[in-house]
């Protein structure tokens, strides 16, 4: 009889070979993005993680990263193909391509680093662990921590990062929406892929009965799922009146007439004058005429204001000294604009371009496109938009701020009673990008306990409750306007609180783990030698 003791399982090799793992990578791209809307498959986005994680499992850095970047390019092109139609029509498709393609190669680069970093862990962590509570929770946790990390990293740099496509996004409609006013977007990415690597280190892990394995994931969903809504408390309501003009407000867009946006808007506007509204708000791109230059424009404002017997949240592209802003304009009857908001996160590459010099040598047409460059604000994110002696705070968000997450928390943080999130999605067409948008602010309704009035220029417009429950909204491409009493509230959830502690702490968990985990496996390794 032989007395050899049987190998123990390596539980660090690969689920599948390198050929499998670039056709799994690159299946788990649109498999991901139908998790999004406008489809909104929301269960797809476990389904897409689970295939990148078994296809990084025991990869080394160069497969890793393969599996990463395919993975990252399968999902961002179909993501963010509204992207070509920034540059408007009239410029040859190949051209309007460049900066969708460009945008999806430079975020699947990200993808690929952060893979790499998850093919890296699952080899070295499992060896720094003991037995299998270590391999089934501490190992998952570094996983997820690490694809949070580069979701964070991705979200911020540089030139602001674009934070577009974060997994948690996916879930506005998924029975983990509650969560977003626990722990943000942030540490919700972070449950949903840590739940996600412990079915998949489950189903390797042959130290527990597989009746354990299978409670453990379950009993983790459920305790997802489980999680109340955090309590948020309202007092009172503000009558809104959130008007969809309809115009052709594109970025590139030149109209016949520099008063057609503005006048579309008036028209659109009339009806709510006798609803007794507290406040009038328009889109991004109401106006092509600034009414702190143009007198005219200065006297439609004016009009809207009395007519409503209410203040007029409008909007207009503002100059100061030699800096253009894209700018929300409180402004009351008889007195003008009496506040303003200046958008904290234009979009580089599209409405400036960072470092000009420098990118303008690789497609000078294409660079030379984006002339009038707006400067990012530094105004605070709030305006008083009560009327007839009454204050309310409401928080400003102008298109792509609703991504940003300290300055939707800031805005809160200053008071803010509700958020009006103003928008122009003319520049997408019928594509995706406006409802994938909503979905966002959908999430931040739940995230800051606020109600959130999304108004864009064109669609897709609703005015959304705390619970993340749309009240009313408007169909695409139609003028009219939506009169609702928000219901306001002062209620602090704990994601605000927090803040991005869960996102950066989760990061930096994972971060440290794999470094403590290699830096002990060297150790080791030379010991044996």
């Amino acid at each position: 009889m032989s007395d050899a003791v049987p190998a123990a399982p390596d539980r660090t090799r690969p689920f599948v070979p390198l050929w499998g793992a670039v056709l799994l990578a690159a299946a788990a791209g649109p498999i991901t993005d139908a998790a999004f809307p406008d489809l909104g498959w929301w269960p797809l986005a476990f389904v897409g993680v689970a295939m990148v994680l078994v296809a990084a499992q025991g990869r080394r850095a160069a497969s890793g990263f393969l599996v990463g970047f395919l993975f990252g390019l399968s999902f961002y092109l179909p993501h963010i193909p509204w992207m070509t139609e920034f540059l408007g029509p009239d410029e040859p498709w190949i051209v309007r391509a460049v900066p969708w393609f460009a945008l999806s190669l430079f975020m699947a680069l990200w993808c690929g680093l952060g893979t790499m970093l998850i093919s890296i862990a699952t080899r070295v962590v499992p060896r720094a662990v003991r037995g299998p509570v270590g391999r089934l929770l501490f190992v998952p946790a570094v996983i997820a921590g690490l694809w949070i990390a580069r979701e964070a990293i991705a979200s911020v740099w540089p030139y602001g990062g674009f934070a577009w496509g974060r997994i948690a996004q996916s879930q506005s409609d998924s029975p983990l929406a509650p969560l977003f006013a626990w722990l943000g977007i942030g540490g919700v990415g972070f449950l949903m892929v840590f739940l996600v690597a412990v079915a998949v280190a489950a189903a390797r892990e042959a130290g527990a009965a597989p009746v354990l394995r299978v409670m453990l994931v379950t009993a983790l969903a459920a305790i997802l799922v489980a999680v109340p809504a955090f309590p948020v408390h309202t007092a009172g309501s503000l009558r809104v009146a959130a008007v969809q003009g309809n115009g052709k407000t594109g970025y590139f867009h030149h109209a016949e007439n520099a008063e057609d946006n503005i006048l579309d808007q008036y028209e659109a506007t009339e009806p709510v004058y006798a609803e007794d509204v507290d406040v009038v708000v328009w889109p991004e791109g109401a106006s092509d005429l600034d009414p702190l230059r143009v007198p005219w424009a200065a006297d439609v404002f004016d009009s809207v204001a009395t007519a409503a017997d209410a203040p007029l949240v409008g909007w207009s592209v503002t100059k100061r000294g030699d800096e253009y802003f894209n700018t929300s304009l409180l402004w009351r009857a008889g007195e003008g604009a009496v506040d303003h908001y200046d958008k904290r996160h234009p979009v580089p590459f599209g409405e400036y371009v960072p470092d000009r010099a420098v990118w303008r040598q690789f497609a000078p047409e294409l660079i030379d496109l984006i002339q009038r460059e707006y400067t990012p604000g530094t105004t605070d994110a709030v305006m008083d938009v009560g009327s007839h002696g009454r204050s309310v705070l409401a928080g400003f968000a102008i298109c792509f701020d609703i991504v940003d997450d300290a300055l939707m928390r800031e805005g809160v943080e200053e008071g803010a009673q509700l958020v009006l999130a103003q928008t122009n999605n003319a520049d997408f067409g019928q594509t995706d990008e406006s409802v994938q948008q909503l979905a966002i602010a959908r999430i931040r309704a739940i995230e800051l306990g606020r109600s959130v009035v999304n108004i864009s220029t064109v669609g897709t417009s609703a005015v959304i409750l705390p619970d993340g429950t749309i009240v009313d909204e408007l169909p695409r491409y139609t003028a009219g306007a939506m009169v609702v009493d928000v219901p306001l509230s002062t209620t602090t959830t704990p994601a605000v609180v927090i803040g991005r502690g869960v996102e950066w702490g989760v990061a930096a968990f994972a971060l440290g783990a794999l470094i403590g985990a290699g830096l002990g496996g060297g150790r080791r390794s030379r010991r044996v030698g």
